[in-house]
C-alpha cells in the first residue's frame, strides 16, 4: 500500500485518504496516480467490498495538479507540446479511466478545497458529501489551463452546462451551500461530522445487494448519454443477471416474510 493514498477497511466499506497533506493532496504525483489505480483494480476484484469513501488528509480534499511542479516544468508538466500531451494521456487522465471502470460505489467527503482536478475527482465519485469548510473551485483558468483531466465531461453532467460554465470560465469559489444548491453535493455537515454521516450513507448503501448495488452503479454509468432503446437493452441485460443471485432470492423471501 503506497503512502500517498492510505486504505482502512471496515467490514464491507473501505476509506480511501489522500496522504499529502503538505502539497494539499496533489494528484498529478505518479505515486498518487499509480495508488488511485491499484486500489481501484483491487477494489473491483474484491468481492466483499460495498462501498468507498474517498477524502484528504489534513485541512484540504485535494488541490488537484502539483503547482510547483508545474510551475518547474518537471513530471508530466515537463517537455516538448507533444511530450506534454502524453504526460497527461498517460499521467493524471489514468485517474477519471479507472474511475470509470470502478465497480464499487464511491463517495467523496470533501473534507476542504476541492480545487482543479481536485474537484474534478470528487466529480468522478457516485456521491459527495461536503463539510462546511469545504469548497469547490474548477479553477484551472486562473493559471492560464484548462480542465485537463476531464472535468469539461464530468461537471455539466452533474449542474448543468450554464453552472459548469461559470465554474470553469471564471475559476472562481463554489462553497459548501452553494454547492448543495446547484446539486454538486447532496448534503453539507459540520465538520466533525463529515465521515460519520459518509459512513452513515456507505451503510445505507451496503445494506442492499451488493451485486444489484454494482449493476445499479454500472448502468447509471453506461445510461449517461446514451439512447433510451439502449438503456433499456442494458436494463434487461443487468436485470436477468440480478435476477439469478442469491441475494434476490434473500430479499424476495424478506419482503414476503415481512408481509406475514
Amino acid at each position: 500500500m503506497s503512502e500517498a493514498l492510505l486504505i482502512d477497511r471496515d467490514g464491507a466499506v473501505a476509506t480511501w485518504t489522500l496522504n499529502l497533506p503538505e502539497q494539499r493532496n496533489p494528484i498529478s504525483d505518479p505515486t498518487v496516480v499509480e495508488a488511485l489505480i491499484a486500489a481501484i483494480d483491487a477494489a473491483n476484484t474484491d468481492p466483499e467490498l460495498a462501498v468507498i469513501i474517498l477524502t484528504g488528509a489534513g485541512k484540504g480534499f485535494s488541490a488537484g495538479g502539483n503547482v510547483k511542479d508545474m510551475a518547474a516544468g518537471v513530471g508530466m508538466f515537463g517537455g516538448s507540446g507533444m511530450e506534454l500531451r502524453s504526460g497527461y494521456e498517460y499521467g493524471i487522465q489514468q485517474i477519471p479511466r479507472a474511475m470509470q471502470r470502478l465497480a464499487v460505489p464511491i463517495i467523496a467527503a470533501v473534507n476542504g478545497a476541492a480545487v482543479g482536478a481536485g474537484c474534478d475527482l470528487a466529480c468522478m465519485c457516485d456521491l459527495r458529501i461536503a463539510s462546511e469548510n469545504a469548497f469547490f473551485a474548477e479553477s484551472f483558468v486562473k493559471l492560464g489551463i484548462i480542465p485537463g483531466d476531464g472535468g469539461a465531461w464530468f461537471l455539466p453532467r452533474l449542474i448543468g452546462r450554464s453552472r459548469a460554465a461559470e465554474m470553469t470560465l471564471t475559476g472562481d469559489r463554489v462553497d459548501a451551500r452553494t454547492a448543495l444548491e446547484w446539486g454538486l453535493v447532496s448534503q453539507v455537515v459540520a465538520a466533525q461530522e463529515l465521515l460519520p454521516a459518509a459512513r452513515t450513507l456507505a451503510d445505507r448503501i451496503a445494506a442492499n445487494s451488493l451485486p444489484a448495488v454494482r449493476l445499479a452503479k454500472r448502468l447509471l454509468r453506461e445510461s449517461d448519454g446514451q439512447r433510451l432503446d439502449t438503456v433499456l437493452e442494458l436494463s434487461a441485460a443487468y436485470q436477468a443477471l440480478a435476477h439469478q443471485t442469491p441475494e434476490h432470492r434473500s430479499a424476495l423471501d424478506a419482503q414476503l416474510n415481512r408481509g406475514h
